[in-house]
């Protein structure tokens, strides 16, 4: 192969992957936010799971992007693994669906496409028809680059060290390892199986072998999963864990099959094309593994769980993030089931104002493991404030008077104060973690005055959740006092920071964040504010 040859095959590898990217952007562009408003409701049936994350994967033209995203809601705690399997399932489906269109021998057509898509994109300023016109210019490119990697592989076919190197994949495990290898480096099961196809259309390569590299590029199309999955939490990696061991079962039974079977003979017979030839084996081989390995999901789950087993604290975060109250409102008095909200949101509260503890700790002890439990406990808040608003809206249904609809209101505005405390937790591990990646901190009466205010204001947090559950008001008194000290001490900290600056005795990074922690406490505090008085007089 010359070296012409080789930045031609390179060059269409490349338009190809860009194709397909900026298609799945269009795609994505196109539908808005829809795909993951899909993607989180419609997973409570592991069936409907399934055919989600098939349709998804259809028109992301991706299933690594599906599975990231799966990776972002198990990460999140929107979903369970339980329904990200359903989705990883059909998402190994919907992947086959790229080779099954380029297996159509639409080059003649390419150009139009590509003019088109540029028209479209360049000339019309409609947000939904320049989307549309960037998925058919990166279907143009799409074919375009295929149409350059057929020119380039077919001088492969007369080059006798090209086939002596693909004599060493007639070994199945060989060819299998192959597949694995070359789509973890392309970081896509459908490029890889594109190219399979090209080879196989030339001649270069036999179709028996080609089975065993598809078969390896769906092993190989975990990569990007696992790299996403670096990033996540102990339940994010799961899920990538989760794709991997699906994949790997799956070529075990596919190998199985084809070795006791005459498979490969009748899927041969379904076409005489050798692309076409190529795409159905991609796609039956996905349809028959995801319709023997469905039953057994629940199995894969718990091998999941052996790889990365679960720790105590996980145990209780799943406890936590579960409706302890809210869970039978129609059937019970709409008084009742205002009260079991009010409950449900004290109870949110309190980890609120734990997390707001926890990072105060943080920021002035700071340790990654302190790090990860107040994000894992943001994650909780997050979740329960989801929950309970939808709750609220349920309730909202029921046969109520004005005086209960206020107070469902003031419930509501209360959660979301609760939840934007454990915000600013969230924010200051942020600073605590700039602040040891940068190794630099804070003047010692700086940490000081900071420690002080505070100390008030998380004494204030505690102190406005206690009066939001109890509704005791004997405290408001103690409360506002304490809030008139936070807001002194947020002038005072800030004129003493502005007279370190121009006595240049603070360092520039330590001294933005050290702003930034006087707005974050103080903010808490006005939070705590509007908690303590949201039920007062709501009954009147």
């Amino acid at each position: 192969m010359t070296i012409a040859q080789m930045i031609s095959l390179l060059g269409g590898v490349g338009l190809f992957l860009f194709g397909m990217s900026i298609m799945s952007t269009g795609l994505k562009n196109s539908c808005g936010d829809n795909l993951q408003v899909i993607l989180e409701k419609a997973t409570t049936n592991k069936f409907v799971a399934v055919i989600v994350g098939l349709v998804m994967t259809v028109l992301v033209q991706s299933s690594s992007a599906t599975d990231v995203m799966v990776i972002g809601f198990v990460n999140s705690g929107m979903m369970t693994l339980a329904q990200a399997i359903g989705v990883i399932l059909g998402a190994n489906i919907g992947t086959t669906v790229t080779a099954q269109i380029t297996a159509f021998n639409i080059a003649t057509f390419t150009p139009l496409f590509l003019f088109s898509g540029a028209v479209m994109y360049l000339f019309i300023k409609k947000d939904l028809v320049k989307h549309i016109g960037t998925v058919i210019m990166g279907f143009g490119m799409l074919f375009q680059g295929i149409t350059i990697m057929k020119a380039a592989i077919a001088p492969l076919s007369h080059s006798e060290m090209f086939k002596n190197f693909l004599s060493g994949l007639t070994n199945p495990f060989v060819a299998l390892v192959f597949g694995i290898a070359f789509t973890a480096l392309l970081q896509s099961s459908s490029s890889a199986t594109v190219i399979f196809q090209a080879f196989v259309v030339q001649g270069i390569l036999d179709y028996n072998v080609a089975v065993y590299l598809v078969i390896g590029a769906a092993i190989g199309s975990v990569t990007p999963n696992l790299l996403a999955s670096l990033t996540a939490n102990r339940n994010g990696k799961r899920s990538a864990i989760l794709n991997l061991l699906f994949n790997v079962i799956r070529a075990a039974i596919i190998v199985i099959i084809i070795n006791v079977t005459p498979l490969l003979s009748w899927i041969q017979s379904t076409s005489s094309d050798p692309a076409r030839q190529i795409a159905n084996t991609h796609t039956i081989f996905a349809i028959l593994a995801v319709c023997i390995i469905f039953p057994f999901t629940d199995l894969i789950i718990k091998l999941t769980y052996m790889f990365i087993p679960e720790l105590p604290e996980e145990t209780r975060a799943a406890e936590d993030r579960k409706l302890v109250f809210m869970t039978q409102m129609g059937n019970v008095p709409p008084n009742m089931a205002i009260h079991q909200a009010q409950l449900e949101a004290a109870r949110m509260g309190a980890i609120a104002a734990e997390n707001y503890e926890k990072a105060i700790d943080c920021f002035f002890d700071y340790s990654p493991e302190k790090v990860e439990d107040v994000e894992e406990r943001e994650e909780t808040v997050n979740i329960l404030n989801h929950a309970i608003q939808d709750a609220m809206v349920k309730l909202q249904t029921l046969n109520l008077t004005p005086a209960m609809l206020r107070r469902i209101s003031a419930i509501t505005i209360a959660v979301t104060d609760m939840e934007r405390i454990s915000d600013h937790a969230e924010n200051i591990i942020e600073y605590a973690t700039r602040m040891k990646n940068k190794k630099t901190k804070l003047s010692k009466k700086a940490a000081k005055e900071l420690k002080e205010m505070a100390e008030n204001s998380m004494e204030e947090v505690e102190l406005a959740i206690d009066i939001f559950t109890s509704e005791n008001y004997d405290n408001l008194s103690k409360i506002e006092k304490l809030e008139a000290k936070v807001d002194k001490q947020e002038k005072q900290l800030i004129n003493h920071h502005v007279e370190r600056l121009m006595e240049n005795k603070c360092e520039p990074i330590a001294g933005v964040i050290f702003s930034d922690m006087v707005t974050d406490i103080e903010r808490c505090a006005d939070h705590a504010i509007n908690i303590a008085y949201a039920l007062k007089d709501t009954n009147k």
